[in-house]
């Protein structure tokens, strides 16, 4: 028997996990912003949940409920679990590509800072940095890209090549000269 704690308790896990992996939210009246590539990972991803992880993982389950009692068997309650967070992710996913506008960063003749623009830019040390500016759903800092309502981001929007722009940051403000703006197609 379970006490009205411990199920208490499971409630409380089970919202906070559906917050878990979360984006933060889009700011207010703004587009989701992706590249075809980052849209093409996204549907890719979906797909995948819903045609073979999802199926195979509702045979399990059903496996496992045939075998009798499901308090104490680990496949159900653990298959159930694992099925709850593919949901989740699935719900997550449909969302965000209805939303998603697709923008091809490969565009010629912009000579200003936009979504899309991969732009190199000096920092106040000298250290150069190449960073591409992309969807939310689709930043990897290790590839040098960064979403487009990043601090940097912000900054280095509208400039050109030769601006110099000031970046706050909590360790105080940094400038940020631009050397280079170009527009590639990413992969």
């Amino acid at each position: 028997m379970r006490k009205l704690t411990d199920i208490e308790r499971d409630h409380a896990v089970h919202a906070a996990a559906d917050d878990e992996g979360a984006l933060p939210p889009l700011p207010a009246g703004a587009k989701n912003y992706i590249t075809p590539a980052g849209h093409a990972r996204l549907k890719s991803e979906l797909q995948q949940l819903l045609d073979t992880e999802r199926p195979a993982l509702v045979k399990t389950i059903a496996w496992a409920a045939a075998n009798g009692d499901r308090s104490e068997n680990a496949d159900y309650i653990y298959g159930k679990r694992r099925l709850r967070e593919i949901d989740r992710r699935i719900r997550f996913l449909t969302k965000r590509l209805e939303i998603a506008e697709i923008i091809d960063p490969a565009r010629p003749g912009l000579d200003r800072v936009f979504f899309g623009a991969t732009v190199t830019y000096s920092d106040g040390n000298g250290v150069e940095r190449t960073i591409s500016i992309v969807g939310q759903d689709e930043t990897d800092p290790a590839r040098g890209r960064i979403s487009w309502i990043s601090p940097v981001a912000r900054a280095l929007n509208k400039t050109r090549a030769g601006d110099a722009v000031t970046l706050k940051t909590p360790a105080g403000t940094e400038e940020l000269q631009v050397l280079e703006v170009r527009y590639i197609g990413l992969v």
